[in-house]
């Protein structure tokens, strides 16, 4: 199966990660857009992105900076450069090369610059969210921008592992750049629910860090049948088999 990550806001480019980096599919759409960002100004990206003076400066000259032909030492692998909810639960620093290498095929993660991005995919220092509005050639927003693309690639992939399905393990603001209608693919949407005094909701945040357990979990466990996802128990979490079609439900009882 093929698991999709949402990316992070916060980034670590720090510590260089010791496996090869690959060149995004999207690269030249993404310099495109990149060219264009860059040239707005800092109020214009405040605005949009909804930041604070210093993270707009800070990403204003993110843009700035960026290049079509960057320096190596500017370029970070994208599992190990992104650094948020999701990615503490998927440790991907902490997996063993084998299940590196396994995502490098089976794990996408979906990006308002990139478009789809594997784990050793360099990227340079960015943010720009997917829901984001930004004027192109191509429409007013980056759904526009990035059309059915996204999707294309993700069936192509799906098709080129043999996926039966792909495990959406994004949020709903990236899951729909991949325009669901328009896969070939199925869809499988796993709901990470928190239970309390007999009441069950989604949290954010553990939901987030859930997401990416999963992923880790399908990349060491070599998952590939639809089936064996109710198998998931990390953290304490639970199949429902009351669940629906499609969107499997897991649950953990508060203590």
């Amino acid at each position: 199966m093929l698991a999709v990550l949402s990316p992070a806001k916060n980034l670590d480019f720090d510590r260089p990660a010791d496996v090869p980096m690959t060149a995004p599919a999207f690269k030249a759409d993404a310099d495109a857009l990149a060219r264009i960002v860059a040239k707005l100004p800092v109020s214009r990206i405040k605005a949009m992105m909804e930041l604070s003076d210093k993270l707009a400066d800070l990403n204003w000259q993110r843009f700035q900076a960026y290049s079509d032909a960057p320096a190596q030492e500017t370029l970070k692998q994208a599992a190990f450069a992104f650094n948020g909810d999701t990615y503490t639960g998927l440790q991907f620093p902490q997996m063993d090369r084998a299940a590196q290498d396994y995502a490098q095929d089976h794990l996408r993660i979906l990006s308002g610059l990139y478009g789809v991005l594997r784990p050793y995919d360099a990227i340079q220092p960015y943010r720009l969210e997917m829901g984001r509005k930004v004027k192109t050639e191509r429409g007013g927003t980056l759904y526009d921008y990035w059309g059915e693309q996204i999707a294309d690639a993700l069936d192509a992939t799906a098709r080129e592992q043999g996926a039966q399905a792909i495990v959406n393990l994004a949020s709903i603001e990236y899951f729909g750049a991949a325009k669901e209608k328009a896969l070939k693919t199925p869809v499988i949407h796993p709901v990470f629910q928190e239970e309390k005094s007999g009441q069950r909701k989604v949290i954010s945040f553990f939901a987030k860090k859930a997401r990416g357990s999963m992923a880790r979990w399908m990349m060491e466990e070599r998952v590939t049948d639809p089936g064996d996802l109710s198998a998931f128990d990390r953290d304490g979490y639970a199949y429902d088999p009351d669940s629906p079609a499609g969107q499997p439900h897991f649950v953990r009882v508060a203590s």
